[in-house]
C-alpha cells in the first residue's frame, strides 16, 4: 500500500497524508463494490502478495502499480 501511496503522491502532486487518505478511500470503495471473493484478496494484492491469478504477484507483469498509474493518469489527466 505504501508503494501505491507514493505513486499517488508523485503523480498527483499531493502530500503523502492526502495520498494516504485517497488510497484508503478508494480501497474502501473497491471493497464495497467488488464481489466478496475478490474484495477479500484486495489488501493482499495491493501489499504485493499473490493476486489469485496463477500465483502471480502484484509486482509482476506491470502489476497493480502499472494499472494504478494508468487509472490515476486517466482520473487526473496528468500522465
Amino acid at each position: 500500500m505504501d508503494e501505491l501511496v507514493k505513486l499517488v503522491t508523485e503523480k498527483v502532486g499531493i502530500s503523502p497524508d492526502q495520498a494516504q487518505k485517497a488510497v484508503t478511500t478508494i480501497m474502501g470503495f473497491l471493497k464495497d463494490k467488488l464481489p466478496a471473493p475478490l474484495a477479500g484478496h484486495l489488501d493482499k494484492f495491493v501489499a504485493g502478495g499473490a493476486d489469485g491469478a496463477g500465483g502471480a504477484t502484484a509486482a509482476g507483469a506491470g502489476g497493480i502499480m502499472g494499472e494504478a498509474e494508468k487509472a490515476l493518469g486517466g482520473l487526473f489527466g496528468k500522465l
